[in-house]
Parts: structure tokens; C-alpha cells; sequence
């Protein structure tokens, strides 16, 4: 009777023992599928791409991607640079406006500098102020050195306001101290008779608004702000005496 109890003691420990070595993988595979994945390794001078999965890098391989085929390579933009030249040497104003979108200032300014040298008359000048003003394109130096000489060579109330509104758009706080001091002296010598005190004041306020806060806010602009007020004292006291 004993010896039966014991055996049967034995084989329940041993059905036991089988039982809980059968269950033990499962219960590692159930807690190895909880826990994250580990993270890749990474070194001091690893490749960032391999510490990113499989979608974040073919995400950023279509970014850069995308960004190589906006920018045009050098044989483009040389090509691109040829063509704007050549119809901006014919007289092609729309020229101006396809250097512009493409984001090159440099070729912008040698196109613009080539219709410059195709407006030898007043009126192709004024062409070509008018059509950049309106499409509201950035002006060139060489575009306001040429307005502001031709404006000194015969002064008007038109061109006076265009001469301003030109200066302001090169962002030039030198060109627009020229020209305010300029148009002071021709309005003093009775040059600008039909253009009146108040007139010529609110052209001045009007215009140094136009320039960036940076030019503004430099040192030229700073004189340019000297001119401006007594500009302005001396146009004031004038209309009250009008």
C-alpha cells in the first residue's frame, strides 16, 4: 500500500515537472512578441539612414530625390542662360520674367541688363520700367542708374514719381537719397513747377516705406532718414507760406 502511495506521489510530481518545461517556450515566444524590436545598433560615425526603418529611408530617398530634379543642373541652367540672353537681345521682355522664376538673380540681372542695352530711347526706357513695375519684378542697379540719369537729364512730375518709385525698388538707400536731394534742388530752381510742396513731401514719405526694413535700418538708410526730415522741415515751412 505505501509503495503504491509513493509511485503515485512520483508520477504526479513527474506529469508535473513535463508540464511546466512544455509550457515554457510558449510563455518566452507570448513575452518576446510583447516587447518592442530592439533598436539597430548605433556608432559614432554610423550612417543616419541605417538607424531608420525601411519606409523612413525610401521616404527620404524620394525627398532628395524630388529636390535633385527641381534645382537644373549646370548644362540646364547654361542652356536655360543662352536662350534668356538671346531673346532678351531681340527685345523680349518676357524674358525677364522666366529669369525671374527661376530663382538665379545673377541671370536675372544679365538679362536685365541686356534689355537695358536694347532701350536706347526714353520711351523703350519707360517700356521697360512700365513692364517691370507692373509685373512687380525686382529692379536692377544698372535699370535705376539709367532711370535716375535719364530723369536728370529732363525732370517732370511723371518721372519724378517714377524715379522715386524706381530707387525704392533697387532697395538702394543711396539711390534714394540721389534722388530726394536731387528732386529737392530742381523743385527749389522752379524745375518742377507743377509739383507742389505737399506733393513732393508725400512722395518722399510714400517712397522710403517701399525699402526693406534692413535697408531702412542701416547706415544709409539712417542718413537717408537725415535728408528726409529736413527735406521735410523745409517743404513744410513752405506750404505755410503758400
Amino acid at each position: 500500500m505505501v509503495t503504491l502511495l509513493f509511485t503515485a506521489i512520483f508520477f504526479v510530481g513527474l506529469l508535473a515537472i513535463t508540464i511546466y518545461f512544455w509550457a515554457l517556450p510558449r510563455v518566452e515566444r507570448s513575452e518576446q512578441n510583447i516587447l518592442p524590436p530592439p533598436d539597430p545598433p548605433r556608432g559614432l560615425f554610423s550612417d543616419p539612414d541605417e538607424a531608420r526603418g525601411p519606409g523612413e529611408q525610401n521616404a527620404g530617398d524620394q525627398n532628395r530625390a524630388a529636390l535633385l530634379q527641381s534645382a537644373p543642373d549646370d548644362e540646364t541652367l547654361g542652356t536655360q542662360r543662352l536662350a534668356l540672353i538671346a531673346r532678351a537681345k531681340d527685345g523680349d521682355k518676357t524674358a525677364l520674367s522666366e529669369a525671374h522664376a527661376l530663382g538665379n538673380r545673377k541671370l536675372y540681372d544679365e538679362v536685365s541688363d541686356e534689355l537695358l542695352a536694347t532701350a536706347a530711347s526714353a520711351p523703350a526706357l519707360l517700356a521697360l520700367v512700365s513692364y517691370v513695375t507692373r509685373n512687380e519684378l525686382p529692379v536692377s542697379r544698372r535699370l535705376a542708374e539709367a532711370v535716375i540719369s535719364s530723369w536728370k537729364n529732363s525732370p517732370a512730375r511723371s518721372s519724378t514719381a517714377t524715379t522715386l518709385h524706381i530707387a525704392a525698388l533697387a532697395d538702394d538707400a543711396v539711390f534714394c537719397q540721389n534722388v530726394v536731394e536731387a528732386a529737392l534742388d530742381f523743385w527749389r530752381r522752379g524745375l518742377l513747377p507743377d509739383v507742389s510742396a505737399a506733393e513732393l513731401r508725400a512722395l518722399f514719405d510714400g517712397e522710403f516705406w517701399v525699402l526693406s526694413p534692413q535697408t531702412r535700418n542701416s547706415g544709409a538708410g539712417f542718413i537717408l532718414k537725415r535728408s528726409l526730415a529736413s527735406a521735410r522741415r523745409e517743404l513744410e515751412a513752405a506750404m505755410r507760406v503758400n
